[in-house]
């Protein structure tokens, strides 16, 4: 009996019904106008907000890149100058270094000039005096000479050898 009721129930449930078709079909209809005006609107306008929001994020987020690359394009400019500036720099650094050295080297070449200028005019003072002595020498050993001649009467070949004497005095002296 109770699959008669089974197969009875489902006999007529499957059996087209048009009073309940009607009736199931009004009743879609109103559930469908009352999710539309209760539900579907706020879902929409949920969704249409959750759109603009991820748009909005998405167009600061291109804003952003945007900036963020000109930002970087600056900073490579703003580095290219700074390399620039430090290679303008060395090389002042190495033209003022190189100035700075040639003109030690003429500096320090001047004051040798002056040194040997100096030492050449020290040693020709030394020699005016040493020629100075030697002349007074020999102004004495000539004096003397003339004085030992005179006191000694002697005959040619004596004053010849007293005068060879002087003159070799004269010269061992010299050295």
């Amino acid at each position: 009996m109770l699959t008669s009721g089974i197969i009875l129930l489902a006999g007529s449930l499957l059996s087209p019904n048009p009073g309940l078709i009607f009736w199931t079909a009004i009743t879609f209809v109103i559930v469908l106008l009352i999710l539309k005006k209760v539900a579907w609107g706020p879902i929409l306008n949920a969704l249409e907000e959750r759109e603009k929001g991820i748009q909005s994020s998405i167009d600061r987020a291109h804003k952003a890149k945007d900036e963020s690359e000109a930002i970087l394009r600056k900073n490579k400019e703003l580095l290219a100058k700074a390399d620039a500036e430090s290679d303008r720099i060395i090389r002042e650094g190495k033209d003022f270094a190189e100035k700075l050295r040639a003109d030690i080297a003429e500096k320090t070449q001047a004051e040798a000039q002056k040194m040997i200028a100096s030492a050449k005019d020290e040693i020709e003072q030394e020699k005016r005096r040493a020629l100075a002595e030697l002349r007074n020498e020999v102004a004495d050993l000539a004096v003397r000479g003339a004085e030992k001649i005179i006191k000694s009467n002697l005959d040619a070949d004596t004053q010849k050898r007293i005068v060879d004497t002087m003159i070799q005095d004269l010269s061992t002296n010299r050295n």
